[in-house]
């Protein structure tokens, strides 16, 4: 009854801390039973310190994990030394080891009983960090994708004549989308193919005043070396607005 008991306080306290958190999350919960499934989550655990340390002396037995639209990832966990729980980021699975070389780890914090003064503690300080670090990571992974900031999303020419952008939060996400772009869910970098050129000029060129219209500048960045092909037609610039842990042990390389 107590595990019980213990499982139904970490969901409903995981759930409401998922609808006060900015953007988009939702929040599922990892029992006992699915063994495979916290090792695999404990494994991705982006955290050196206070949670690390707890794992250390509790090794994960359940868990609540929060997920954003963009890929982003929290875990909630019972906190074993006191009252409230224990929030950490969690790490992309399909990045390699060497995106995350010189990346702080976005640290987890300790939380209260109160899911609502929680969330904002969350959002001012953990996410924050774990945005940073997210964009810093997936910049790596792409030897060279210029990373973009909450309030201006970088699109980046790729070789092979694609774009690429990792946007921080939800809103950014699904502007590009209603753009063309694709979303690796592992990752959480957004692609516009450019196998059709007119297709991705004309979304380039709408995709500029609707990123500004909802309070994003953005940015342009061309590779050093990147060539076009003397058939393809010319892709206007995009608008520029002004600006309106066994886990982590393996990730601290």
């Amino acid at each position: 009854m107590h595990d019980h008991e213990t499982s139904e306080r970490l969901a409903s306290y995981a759930d409401v801390l998922a609808g006060e958190l900015p953007d988009s999350w939702t929040s599922s919960h990892i029992p006992a039973d699915a063994k495979d499934d916290l090792v695999d989550l404990a494994d991705r655990i982006w955290d050196l310190d206070l949670v690390a340390a707890a794992l250390a002396d509790h090794p994960l037995q359940q868990a609540a994990v929060l997920s954003r639209q963009d890929g982003a990832q929290l875990v909630v966990l019972d906190r074993h030394d006191g009252d409230g729980f224990l929030v950490a980021a969690v790490a992309p699975r399909a990045l390699p080891d060497e995106a995350y070389r010189a990346v702080p780890e976005p640290n987890g914090i300790a939380l209260a009983d109160d899911p609502f003064l929680s969330a904002e503690e969350v959002a001012g300080d953990l996410l924050a960090r774990y945005d940073t670090a997210l964009a810093q990571v997936r910049h790596n992974a792409l030897g060279g994708l210029q990373p973009s900031q909450p309030d201006r999303v970088v699109l980046n020419w790729q070789p092979d004549g694609s774009v690429a952008t990792a946007p921080v939060g939800d809103r950014a996400g699904e502007i590009l989308l209603a753009h063309g772009f694709t979303q690796d869910p592992q990752s959480g970098i957004y692609r516009l193919s450019g196998d059709d050129t007119q297709a991705q000029a004309r979304a380039l060129r709408e995709l500029g005043p609707q990123l500004e219209a909802a309070g994003f500048a953005t940015g342009l960045q061309h590779p050093a070396a990147r060539t076009v092909s003397a058939s393809a037609p010319p892709v206007p610039p995009v608008p520029a607005s002004s600006p309106a842990h066994t886990a982590s042990v393996r990730r601290a390389i």
